[in-house]
């Protein structure tokens, strides 16, 4: 599904249940695309749950750039993003996230975005060698429920549980989140199943 921003086209992979219980919308890292091994075991486990899934490509990367530029510009076509799911798939909760710089937008946007929740994959807490340099505000002004899920061996750091709902560490994980997808998706498991049982509690 091709997504017209004004920064430019984006694209959503789409994983479209019927009739599904929750929409996950999904985004990679910098230097990343949607077909990382942690997005594709969560996106697997949502649809086990009978979430919809959109892994999105931003515009950054459908270009061919590297770098993300402006974060106002990136939160801007994520929004944009996002409206144009929501409108597909209608009033289904929305979970969203993504991997490295991907779950900071998530985190930025969550609140414009009307998110239930936020799942963010190896959040970069900081630059390496620059701690002084903390993201966690990001964390902390999301305006939905974050769970984090980071390796112990990160170089960008873990996030204090005080700054998210839930921070679940994976013992021997980089950056990466490679290792081990099934264990990203086990962490992420009962998070989403959280919002599949309220959608539950709602229908007829």
């Amino acid at each position: 599904m091709q997504i017209t921003t004004a920064h430019g086209p984006a694209e959503a992979a789409l994983d479209e249940p019927a009739g599904p219980a929750f929409l996950l919308v999904l985004t990679h890292g910098s230097n990343g695309g949607v077909d990382a091994p942690d997005l594709l075991a969560v996106r697997d486990a949502a649809l086990g749950l009978g979430g919809a899934v959109a892994r999105v490509t931003q515009p950054f990367r459908l270009a061919g750039r590297r770098a993300p530029g402006s974060a106002v510009k990136q939160d801007e076509a994520w929004l944009e993003i996002v409206a144009a799911l929501r409108e597909r798939f209608g009033d289904v909760p929305l979970v969203q996230g993504g991997r490295s710089n991907g779950a900071r937008v998530a985190c930025r946007t969550a609140r414009a975005a009307g998110a239930a929740g936020v799942l963010a994959l190896a959040f970069p807490l900081r630059p390496p060698r620059r701690p002084e340099r903390s993201r966690a505000d990001e964390l902390r002004s999301a305006g939905a429920e974050v769970l984090v899920v980071n390796g112990d061996r990160d170089p960008f750091g873990v996030p204090d549980p005080a700054d998210a709902a839930r921070v679940v560490v994976l013992p021997g994980e980089r950056h990466e989140l490679k290792k081990d997808p099934a264990a990203v998706a086990a962490a992420a498991v009962p998070w989403l199943r959280r919002w599949a049982a309220s959608r539950a509690a709602v229908s007829p």
